[in-house]
């Protein structure tokens, strides 16, 4: 029987591809009578339908799997094919009410929090009656603003290897994924492009260049055939316009991942409490310099905390007669200013921007409030304050005996 319904799946994929869809219309409805779970087929014969200009039968066919796919736990599913129906026929009052039960199932409260594992929408699942899983951009939504986002994403199929957004430049959209898996990759020092994460579906990305004016801190490329959610910056402008828990939310899901990209960026931040944690994800700031850029200057004083999350700073020391010291270069996740913050003193070296940078800046007043009453941190900063003040001291010595 297995072995009987792949030949069908491949016979039917042939006849898809080459145009014979109503062909493989009665393949796929073979398939879908043999094995009902099958979402993937279910779904084919819907886009069949509509391709055959068959709008009332694509209507219902889209309709029962989006339910079906929402009972499995696929929310992002659910809604892209709600999209399409409203797309046959805008304003159609069934599908509208469906997202409204969506939403609704979506945001109460519920006894599992994280989402269904990832697939895609080639592989069938069993039938069950699990909730609808958070999707953190939803869960917090208020119908009319849940709707109105909906109504704004846009579907955007995409081919392995695409890219969807590229290191260093400006945010203008943000993206979930609906189906397949996407890599994340950035550039190193030497060239090379290294592989940080993996996303999959229900996944979102691109929100914090967004919403910060950074640059992009990574690639983004499809890793399998891939259809994403599209919300550009203007659409979110109108949208927080209309509805302002549409800003709130994504400020607050923007925290979240500024948090976890601080905590990784330096392990001495763990030491903060929750609490702390919490108002220090409001209170730093990105920060973007081009290459050539001081942001410390050895004699005058520094008034904010850096931390480096994206690029590389040569740091050097001004000797007596002109001439300069390099200390080591500062790398990503590396902290610097905290002489100046916390002790008050001029800044005992240059720190200059060797390539673009993407930095974390906390003022001092926000230094003052949130770290120096936090003993563990504070005991840290001055540990990593004195191994650099030796250095400097180690250097100076140095030329005083060489003049010597």
């Amino acid at each position: 029987m297995v072995e009987t319904l792949r030949e069908h799946k491949d016979n039917a994929a042939q006849l898809f591809a080459s145009g014979q869809w109503q062909a493989a219309l009665a393949e796929y409805r073979h398939i879908t009578r043999a094995a009902p779970e099958d979402l993937a087929s279910r779904q084919k014969v819907a886009e069949l339908l509509q391709r055959l200009g068959r709008k009332q039968e694509a209507i219902e066919a889209y309709t029962d799997v989006a339910k079906a796919w929402a009972r499995q736990g696929w929310l992002l599913r659910a809604i892209a094919l709600c999209k399409l129906v409203l797309q046959l026929e805008p304003g159609h009052g069934p599908t509208q009410r469906l997202l409204a039960d969506f939403h609704a199932g979506h945001a109460r409260p519920q006894p599992r929090l994280t989402p269904a594992p990832a697939a895609s929408f080639q592989e069938s699942h069993e039938e069950g009656d699990e909730v609808l899983p958070r999707i953190p951009l939803f869960s917090k939504l208020s119908p009319e603003a849940f709707l109105a986002v909906v109504e704004q994403l846009k579907l955007k199929p995409l081919e392995p290897g695409s890219a969807i957004i590229t290191e260093g430049e400006a945010g203008q959209s943000l993206f979930a994924i609906v189906e397949g898996r996407v890599d994340v990759v950035r550039q190193g020092e030497g060239g090379q492009i290294r592989k940080v994460a993996r996303l999959g579906e229900g996944d979102f990305f691109g929100e914090m260049a967004l919403l910060s004016d950074a640059p992009r801190l990574a690639s983004v490329v499809a890793a399998t055939r891939t259809v994403v959610f599209e919300l550009t910056r203007e659409q979110v402008e109108r949208l927080a316009e209309l509805h302002p828990s549409v800003a709130q939310m994504l400020r607050s899901f923007y925290q979240v991942r500024l948090l976890a990209n601080i905590l990784r960026g330096n392990p001495i931040l763990f030491s903060l409490t929750p609490l702390q944690r919490e108002a220090l994800t409001k209170a730093v700031q990105f920060h973007a310099v081009p290459a050539g850029q001081s942001l410390l200057v050895q004699g005058q004083p520094g008034d904010a905390l850096y931390l480096l999350l994206r690029g590389q700073c040569r740091v050097v020391h001004r000797l007596p007669d002109g001439h300069e010291n390099p200390h080591p270069s500062l790398h990503e996740g590396d902290m610097f200013g905290e002489l100046s913050v916390l002790l008050g003193l001029p800044a005992t070296a240059s720190v200059i921007a060797d390539t673009p940078c993407t930095l974390l800046r906390l003022a001092r007043a926000d230094v003052e409030r949130l770290i120096v009453m936090n003993t563990g941190l504070r005991e840290a900063l001055f540990r990593l304050s004195s191994e650099r003040l030796q250095r400097t001291a180690q250097l100076v010595s140095g030329y005083e005996l060489s003049e010597a």
